[in-house]
């Protein structure tokens, strides 16, 4: 399998095959790192992060993988680029191309990143846009195939607001890899159907089902994993959180429906989660709103079920097989 010189920036680009190899290449390299076996395959060579939208996980997987690959990287924070403001993107993915052996952005729109990579003659690599999430998805096939031993198959309720990244990426790698993905919501929360059209063709291939519904026991009845996301994005105006909550708090996971869903299921969040009152926002929505927890309770969040916390370390490994996939010259 050779993906170098390719960019990152949507599962749709790439085929299940390209998919598996990412995430046993991930595997692979998660080992080498928990036996202390150095894999420096990429000495030298440096990488731009650029992070429109700021990050823990993300920025912590890039970095590290950067670093036990043996490469620099150079991070970006919001004021620290003048990407589309006092320089255009052209001009910075030219700019930053020639200094940079790869480019990772994280950001807003699609087509920012798209754009990026139209313009850079280095590998370019989605971070998170508005419309979709790839190097989560890696992170979620990889932990979900150590969990359940297998991929494809697999059946995912997603609950929640499905119109953005998490929600379309999930739907586009599940069916990609040939599993079944249910979008449990209230309707007006569901991809877009062009995107579900796309998908559904896709399935058709991989032997993959797309399924909708706004009942959340039919939905997750049987489900292998249960998969959330926070309902809003910070920054985003006062109506539009009450509205949220009141759309999507009867479709919060709670052990009802971990119950519902099986004794084999678990539970998956990309993070962060607002399960208690152990933050600054979580703390604001008590206040203004009366919620102890909004898209999962804290019961689920702390239990045997959830496996979020291998989900996120995996992030940092299969950011880092993305890397050495495109950046390594066989």
């Amino acid at each position: 399998m050779n993906l170098y010189g390719r960019d990152f920036l949507k599962l749709l680009d790439f085929t299940p095959q390209e998919i598996s190899y990412l995430v046993d290449l991930a595997g692979e390299l998660k080992d080498k790192k928990q036996k202390g076996i150095l894999h420096e395959e990429l000495k030298g060579k440096n990488v731009a992060l650029i992070f429109e939208k700021t990050s823990t996980r993300t920025r912590c997987a890039f970095e590290v993988a950067a670093h036990d690959l043996g490469m620099g990287s150079t991070y970006l924070n919001p004021t620290d680029s003048q990407i589309g403001k006092k320089e255009s993107i052209a001009d910075t993915a030219r700019v930053l191309a020639g200094m940079f052996d790869g480019i990772e952005y994280r950001g807003f729109e699609q087509e920012i990143v798209e754009n990026i990579a139209s313009h850079s003659k280095v590998p370019v690599w989605n971070g998170l846009t508005n419309e979709f999430h790839p190097t989560q998805m890696l992170a979620d096939l990889l932990t979900i195939k150590e969990h359940f031993g297998h991929l494809k198959g697999i059946r995912l309720a997603y609950l929640g607001d499905a119109r953005y990244n998490t929600g379309n990426s999930l739907m586009v790698m599940c069916a990609k890899m040939g599993m079944h993905f249910v979008a449990v919501s209230n309707k007006k929360y569901f991809p877009s159907q062009e995107l579900i059209d796309t998908c559904q063709e896709i399935a058709k291939e991989t032997g993959a089902t797309l399924e909708f519904t706004e009942d959340v026991f039919a939905g997750t009845k049987g489900a292998d994993v249960i998969s959330t996301d926070i309902w809003v994005s910070m920054g985003e105006p006062d109506e539009v959180w009450e509205e949220r909550i009141k759309d999507l708090e009867p479709y919060r996971v709670t052990m009802d429906v971990m119950k519902n869903a099986g004794d084999k299921a678990v539970f998956m969040h990309c993070l962060p989660s607002f399960h208690d009152l152990n933050t600054g926002i979580g703390k604001d929505i008590k206040n203004k709103y009366g919620l102890d927890e909004m898209e999962v309770t804290d019961e689920v969040f702390e239990s045997d079920r959830s496996i979020v916390f291998r989900e996120a370390e995996n992030r940092m490994h299969t950011i880092k097989a993305v890397m050495l996939a495109t950046l390594k010259k066989d």
